[in-house]
């Protein structure tokens, strides 16, 4: 059985659609949806919407969360190097999110499994029972098989840290899907992981990433020349400081 984990959307439908168009060519018997549908890009109705209507089962992931349970966003970013961070998701991000996506929507997100198990496949967003800490991709062999091996199947694969990778333990193999939006590991393109026969490979799409800042520009989206940033270079950059009068 050919199953493909699409992880870490984050509302940009201009990637959703070209891995949409990549699935087509692929053609698994069933798509897990990673978590992490809604937050950071310009379509989080449209997303949520296609992603129900094809059937998709699936995980929340801690942007979703983080929609009915703030506290934890306030827990997890309480640094005070994410102070701005923090303030922008809370205060901006997170009010618009709500809006757009409407009671109903949530309630859908809300009723998402923190695990996804059939066979010998696990899919979690992050961790086993936290979609907001997970291992990074250069965690040691030993903390992988730690945090996963006791989940109980050969095969587990997890979103997250926008960073892919396949790594085969000797008792386990995990995988890192990816993020279809907002890659951290330098390359732009979309990214989602293919499982078949036991087997882990990861793909990576092309998708008009222009077209998607130029959506997320047009919309009420908080600090978006910041994203724009992230979404060209596909690596993190530091929120600037909002000068204060």
């Amino acid at each position: 059985m050919r199953i493909a984990v699409v992880s870490d959307i984050h509302d940009n439908i201009a990637a959703f659609e070209a891995v949409l168009a990549d699935l087509g060519h692929v053609a698994p018997d069933l798509v897990v949806h990673g978590g992490d549908l809604a937050g950071t890009g310009s379509r989080p109705p449209d997303v949520i919407d296609r992603v129900r209507a094809l059937g998709w089962p699936g995980v929340y992931g801690n942007t979703d969360e983080a929609l009915w349970r703030p506290e934890r966003l306030t827990e997890v970013l309480a640094a005070p190097q994410f102070d701005r961070l923090r303030e922008m998701v809370l205060n901006e991000l997170i009010p618009m999110t709500l809006d757009a996506i409407g009671p109903d929507r949530l309630a859908w997100l809300r009723a998402l499994p923190i695990r996804w198990s059939s066979g010998d496949l696990t899919v979690v967003h992050a961790g086993p029972d936290d979609a907001w800490r997970s291992p990074g991709a250069n965690a040691s062999d030993e903390e992988l098989a730690r945090v996963y091996g006791g989940l109980g199947t050969p095969l587990v694969v997890y979103g997250h840290i926008h960073v892919s990778f396949v790594r085969r333990l000797p008792s386990l193999t995990v995988a890192n899907s990816g993020c279809v939006s907002m890659s951290y590991d330098g390359d732009p393109r979309a990214s989602y992981a293919v499982v078949d026969n036991g087997e882990v490979a990861i793909r990576r799409v092309e998708y008009d990433v222009e077209k998607e800042i130029a959506r997320l520009k047009a919309t009420p989206y908080p600090e978006a020349d910041w994203m724009a940033e992230i979404l060209r270079r596909a690596s993190y950059v530091p929120m600037p400081d909002r000068q204060r009068v």
